[in-house]
């Protein structure tokens, strides 16, 4: 499968298309929506640092806030853990706020990770134009100095200059170029975590997270059914109104607020557990009991509750409340189990029992 780039007389998008061609490592991919992006600020002489910061700053949620491996030699994610704690930037800070503040720092530390990438990306991704340099820097430096081939920018020391003939074009055709870059870094880091769920949704910090308010009253109604539930981590009763819609799984790595991964849950130890992983031994037992619960309640008494359909991706073919108790329960662990395993594989802590 391919995307196609619009064409454009007199430009060389074919190279552009084979710019991700055998790639072995994230940077073009954050390298170009760098570019993108001081483009559509209306820069074309842009600071190499600043580019940097740019990628840096793309890919910072990506890595701290959903754990997304870039690849064991990956630099640019090694970069991030390094500008992360030389500049004590929150994991889900907003990409803006990132970037200024790397762009503004005063540590030459902060500088020095960063700056890595001068010896590596610039050069390297002008290579489809300039293929018989066979990646020499100060080669290709020179031949793009006239932006020869057609390149999309040249380069000095300092800074990267945009073609005029490319300009209009990058920025006529910006959300389709994003898209191009985020569709080939999907494939790329897929392939890096296979069993990770929904990478293109882990690309981009969303504005804000979905409302968890039918949720909320899904669990209501059990409640109203059933009286007070008891609070899995801390056995303290909940009762209507007054409970945390909680993802048993992290949010953070299902990426998704399916029914079936969230419980009511203390509001106060919602807020310390974070996106630390429950233990199975410790905690599995008072998840399935609740779920159990309130399959039980809305079979019964709201069997056409849309929020039900949240369990046909665990229960594709059966209804949830005809299994007997040893499927039922044996379903639900056959799916929470596996991901708990990828999560901490992936870099998840897990919780302690005493938390709270």
């Amino acid at each position: 499968m391919s995307f196609p780039l619009p064409q454009r007389p007199g430009l060389p998008i074919a190279l552009l298309a084979a710019s991700f061609n055998n790639t072995s490592a994230t940077y073009k991919y954050y390298w170009l929506l760098s570019i993108i992006s001081e483009l559509e600020e209306g820069n074309t002489v842009i600071p190499k640092h600043r580019l940097f910061a740019g990628m840096v700053s793309s890919a910072w949620y990506t890595v701290n806030y959903f754990h997304i491996s870039f690849g064991k030699q990956d630099q640019l994610q090694r970069a991030i853990g390094q500008v992360r704690k030389l500049e004590g930037i929150t994991i889900d800070e907003k990409q803006d706020i990132v970037k200024r503040k790397i762009i503004g720092s005063l540590n030459p530390l902060t500088a020095r990770a960063i700056q890595y990438f001068d010896k590596e990306v610039p050069h390297r991704y002008l290579s489809p134009w300039f293929s018989e340099s066979k990646g020499n820097r100060s080669e290709i430096h020179q031949l793009s100095t006239n932006f020869e081939n057609n390149s999309p920018y040249a380069l000095d020391e300092k800074n990267l200059t945009i073609n005029p003939l490319w300009q209009a074009y990058l920025v006529e055709h910006a959300g389709i170029l994003k898209a191009f870059c985020y569709w080939h870094l999907s494939l790329y880091l897929q392939k890096h975590n296979p069993n990770v769920p929904d990478i293109p949704n882990k690309l981009i910090k969303p504005a804000k997270r979905n409302s968890l308010l039918n949720q909320r009253k899904f669990w209501n109604i059990i409640i109203d059914h059933t009286g007070p539930l008891e609070c899995i981590y801390t056995q303290k009763k909940l009762i209507h109104g007054n409970f945390a819609v909680e993802h048993f799984v992290p949010y953070a790595f299902v990426s998704h607020d399916l029914i079936w991964n969230l419980i009511p849950a203390d509001p106060s130890f919602n807020s310390r557990k974070n996106d630390r992983l429950p233990r199975i031994e410790d905690y599995f037992d008072g998840f399935y009991q609740l779920q159990r619960t309130a399959i039980k309640v809305m079979s019964e008494n709201y069997p056409k509750e849309p929020i039900m359909d949240d369990y046909l991706s665990i229960f594709p073919n059966a209804n949830a409340h005809q299994l007997t108790e040893t499927d039922l329960k044996g379903r639900f662990l056959e799916n929470i189990q596996p991901l708990l395993t990828i999560a901490n594989n992936n870099g998840f802590e897990y919780m302690r029992k005493h938390i709270y």
